[in-house]
């Protein structure tokens, strides 16, 4: 009997008092694709990690072709035929395709030669795998589909029969992912070995061979992909049973709190993001925003918010109007009552060396709560971070921890929690759970909805069309910066997938 192509025995990793990975068994085949699932913080990525020689396991073996080998770091692992795509790309912004590719792996003093050699192989290597990519593209230019193919061919290019993938399809709108789970099956029709952590069960069942479960740091159940469903994954990542649809009455709308009318915004090379945008938001509802990624809904978010320059405009908040120039900042819009989780938690929404409680005021570190004279309550604001841990269920519950050392999941409720909880009038969300579990999207989605219900007026962004038809009263649809349709939740998938593409009402592109 052939012997697995990765197989752990016993592995156990800890940090200080917090047990990441306890005897975890994993026994991978050759040639499938095994999916991990399980809660933010339950030690999928940390396992992985001694995988691929980030960390040393504390105890325990690894076996590649039924030998054992040690790991001490990552080239080890690429010696070994491992290759990993990590959930925040390890790319250069400023660098080529090719010039990423090679990036380590430069074969020879000689640069020009290791580059024509490496340009030879990367074309073939794009043409095998469906994996097309202008090699002299430079990676801050690439929409994060492309960027993440990059991620790939690296991989391929050192010789990695097996390949893992934390989190792919985190960053990337319902098209892209559609497009990575294909060249996946090829990679497996080569021979490959495909390790998928995730988050989203319905993509295990639709692309995975096999899947084993994570929860709290010990390997619980492993299924054939064949012979489980979407509902026992879930209970058995959470421990319970988990609503996959959230549940809500009718909205009772009140005054207009957020209004905007003809807002225009462009970047720094002058091209126009937003284009003459115009909606209301009332009190009670949420307005959600549809989109494929990268069609100015970031923009807009971050002019509303008042770290973006508006080129022209008007944004009325709360009844009063909003500076679109930039000079009054997000600060004032936050002590007029508006709250903004942005998109990209890693640049816009958190500071990863500062701990836990830091991140956990930041932006509201200048309220009376939070201070001692004109000094900060260092004890207030561990207290307060403390409730919000507990009452968004952080993990590992350690305020002192640094915010870097936090899975992305958590990452993402640390700002959440921050939010949330300032009893804003108007919240604007980006990408609510992107990253974040089948457990905690529940909780939530469950707090959005109850912010509605209390009369709060939310503007809602995200590449997950599921989410924004189970959450919306409304869904504005944005193409090419404009908004270029209104629906209503009841709207298919199909209809709303045509608006996102720029296909008008009698299959006109939009202009």
């Amino acid at each position: 009997m052939e012997p697995p192509a990765i197989e752990l025995r016993g592995i156990s990793k800890a940090f200080g008092p917090v047990q990441a990975n306890k005897d975890i068994d994993l026994a991978v085949a050759k040639g499938t694709i095994h999916g991990i699932v399980g809660e933010n913080g339950a030690g999928k990525s940390t396992l992985m990690s001694v995988l691929y020689g980030f960390y040393q396991a504390d105890r325990g073996d690894i076996l590649i072709d039924g030998k054992q080998v040690k790991i001490p770091d990552s080239q080890a692992a690429i010696d070994r035929g491992i290759g990993m795509v990590h959930q925040h790309f390890m790319l250069v912004e400023n660098f080529t395709v090719l010039e990423n590719v090679i990036l380590g792996a430069e074969d020879g003093s000689i640069l020009n030669r290791a580059l024509a050699k490496a340009r030879s192989e990367l074309e073939r290597l794009e043409r095998e795998y469906a994996l097309e990519v202008n090699p002299d593209a430079v990676i801050a230019d690439l929409p994060v589909g492309l960027q993440q193919r990059v991620e790939i061919l690296k991989a391929l290019y050192r010789g990695a029969d097996i390949l893992i993938l934390d989190e792919p399809t985190g960053v990337l709108t319902p098209a892209e992912a559609d497009h990575l789970f294909r060249i996946l099956v090829q990679l497996k029709e080569q021979g490959k070995t495909i390790i998928l952590i995730t988050h989203k069960l319905r993509e295990i069942m639709a692309i995975t061979d096999t899947v084993s479960v994570m929860r709290r740091g010990e390997m619980v159940a492993t299924r054939k992909t064949a012979d489980t469903s979407v509902e026992e994954l879930a209970e058995l990542m959470v421990g319970r049973r988990v609503l996959l649809r959230v549940k809500k009455g009718m909205a009772k709308l009140g005054k207009v709190k957020l209004s905007v009318t003809g807002l225009t915004v462009t970047d720094g090379r002058g091209i126009t993001r937003v284009e003459d945008v115009g909606f209301d938001v009332h009190a009670g509802e949420i307005v959600g925003i549809a989109g494929v990624a990268g069609n100015g809904q970031s923009e807009l978010l971050q002019a509303i918010a008042g770290i973006r320059k508006a080129k022209s405009g008007t944004v009325i908040l709360d009844g009063s109007p909003v500076d679109i120039s930039g000079d009054a900042g997000a600060a004032t819009l936050r002590n007029r009552g508006l709250a903004h989780v942005p998109e990209d938690r890693h640049r816009m929404g958190l500071v990863l060396p500062f701990e836990e409680n830091e991140n956990s005021i930041l932006g509201y570190q200048d309220r009376e709560t939070y201070l001692k004279g004109p000094l900060l309550d260092i004890d207030a604001i561990r207290d307060d971070a403390r409730k919000k841990i507990e009452q968004y269920d952080i993990r590992p519950p350690d305020c002192r921890l640094k915010t870097a050392n936090f899975s992305g999941g958590n990452q993402q409720k640390i700002v959440l929690a921050r939010e949330m909880e300032r009893d804003p009038a108007v919240l604007l969300v980006g990408q609510p759970t992107r990253g974040v579990d089948v457990g905690a999207i529940e909780f939530i989605h469950k707090r959005i909805i109850e912010m509605r219900d209390q009369g709060k007026a939310i503007l809602l962004v995200s590449v997950e069309l599921d989410e924004i038809r189970s959450l919306a009263d409304r869904i504005l649809v944005m193409f090419a910066g404009r908004i270029v349709g209104e629906r209503t939740p009841e709207a298919s998938e199909g209809e709303l997938g045509l608006l996102m593409a720029g296909i008008q009402d009698g299959g006109e592109k939009a202009a």
